[in-house]
């Protein structure tokens, strides 16, 4: 039993053009550093190239794509008898979205483009055609749940 109360859910607050939560807390994670004029300037460029090569509306666009990297199953551990099993359990959806959040930004980082704004478009375009390494990431996680689903009666 935990001493402290439990942690309270810190609401974002939308984003200054878009008024999009969901941009904000893209914005919230590329910055580093507590450089936030920076990690606007890269997000709002990766949403303007995003809405230049697919012809759409940037937001529809980033949510979309994270819609993909969304997962749904993820395992967890669980310690019977000396055993350590992976348990399959449902993502809730909040920790679904940030984890979909997470991915992209830190697969994005690790692309071979010349300017953060374009690795984060191209990203989340390879993540709406269901490539990129954010998308492997929430498919190999959903294969080991299923692999794991014999063992989901451990579940608690």
């Amino acid at each position: 039993m935990p001493r402290r109360a439990a942690a309270s859910i810190r609401p974002v607050e939308p984003d200054a053009i878009h008024r999009s939560r969901l941009v904000q807390q893209v914005i919230n994670k590329v910055m580093l550093d507590g450089k936030k004029s920076t990690a606007e300037r890269i997000v709002y460029d990766a949403l303007a190239i995003l809405s230049e090569r697919t012809g759409r509306d940037p937001i529809e666009a980033l949510e979309t794509s994270l819609k993909a990297l969304t997962p749904s199953l993820e395992v967890r551990s669980r310690r019977v008898g000396g055993a350590t099993y992976q348990v399959p359990v449902e993502v809730p959806p909040r920790r679904a979205r940030t984890l979909a959040v997470r991915w992209l930004v830190l697969f994005a980082r690790q692309r071979r483009e010349k300017t953060m704004a374009q690795r984060l478009a191209n990203e989340l375009l390879d993540a709406q055609s269901q490539q990129g390494g954010a998308y492997k990431r929430k498919d190999d996680i959903y294969r080991m749940a299923q692999a794991n689903k014999a063992f989901a009666h451990y579940r608690w």
